[in-house]
């Protein structure tokens, strides 16, 4: 595996996505769910080299932009925010292998938390109709954890309501990912841009780091495609078959059956 490194030390790819950002217009968290709340969507992802983010937030936060400027989530001045996730799946690994078989019904388990304020969200991800992506969120507060009775609840409740099943009955820890992201909002889309990306194995304790040279672009909103895709289709980018998830535990994992993710694993992680 790829040495993570020192946890001290902040990739260019960091700076330079904080540095990309400052020129932007600011947008509150408030203005940003009532402007692109999003919680069904359609999402696409981006392996960008990091030297093209700055030319692509120029041209959407520019004032004389067609159809107004991008703005940039802004809380207590931070335009760039640490996120860690937990992922959770049953012991077989269901969650990963309905993915990998593309299966109508699959969903994903995790813990976010936001680090720079300490909010945790318990988060169930969902695909819902013609592949939109359905997430339904609660807030862990005090010492609640993803796995304690209440939320086994509502995951259930939520599994129950969506697909008529019934939630899995072990889970545990599968994935643990670290990175800085900002974000960028037009009215019905948003863009959320990752740098720094550690994914870890909590199993094995085996770690691997994105290349230094990318950042994880991914465009969101209600319909399959956006002037942000058309911008970055013009720059020669398409979407590629990755997500965090999947694509770092056919990494950390290589014995597993991956095929389709791991290409674009190999260019994220350099080859781990």
């Amino acid at each position: 595996m790829s040495a993570v490194g020192s946890p001290c030390a902040e990739p260019a790819a960091v700076r330079g996505l904080r540095t990309a950002v400052e020129a932007a217009a600011p947008l509150s968290l408030a203005e940003l769910d009532d402007r692109a709340g999003l919680l069904t969507r359609f999402d696409r992802t981006y392996l960008l080299p990091a030297e093209v983010f700055p030319r692509l937030a120029e041209r959407l936060t520019d004032p004389r932009r067609p159809g107004g400027a991008f703005r940039a989530l802004t809380i207590d001045g931070r335009r760039a925010f640490r996120y860690h996730s937990v992922y959770y799946d049953t012991p077989e690994l269901r969650s990963f292998h309905d993915h990998r078989q593309g299966r109508r019904i699959r969903f994903k388990i995790r813990e976010r938390v936001y680090e720079d304020s300490g909010e945790r969200q318990f988060e169930i991800k969902l695909k819902g109709r013609r592949g939109a992506t359905v997430k339904h969120r609660r807030a862990l507060t005090g010492g609640a954890t993803p796995l304690d009775a209440r939320h086994r609840s509502f995951l259930a409740g939520t599994l129950r309501s969506a697909y008529g099943i019934d939630p899995p009955a072990a889970l545990a820890p599968s994935l643990t990912t670290d990175y800085v992201r900002t974000t960028l909002v037009g009215d019905g889309e948003r863009v959320t841009v990752d740098a720094g990306l550690v994914c870890a194995d909590p199993r094995t304790g085996r770690a691997v780091r994105c290349d230094a040279g990318l950042v994880l672009v991914e465009t969101k909103s209600a319909g399959r495609l956006t002037d942000v895709d058309r911008l970055l289709h013009a720059y020669g980018e398409r979407p590629a078959a990755f997500t965090k998830y999947c694509g770092a535990l056919a990494t950390l994992r290589p014995g597993l059956p991956a095929n389709q993710w791991r290409r674009a694993a190999r260019r994220v992680f350099g080859g781990a």
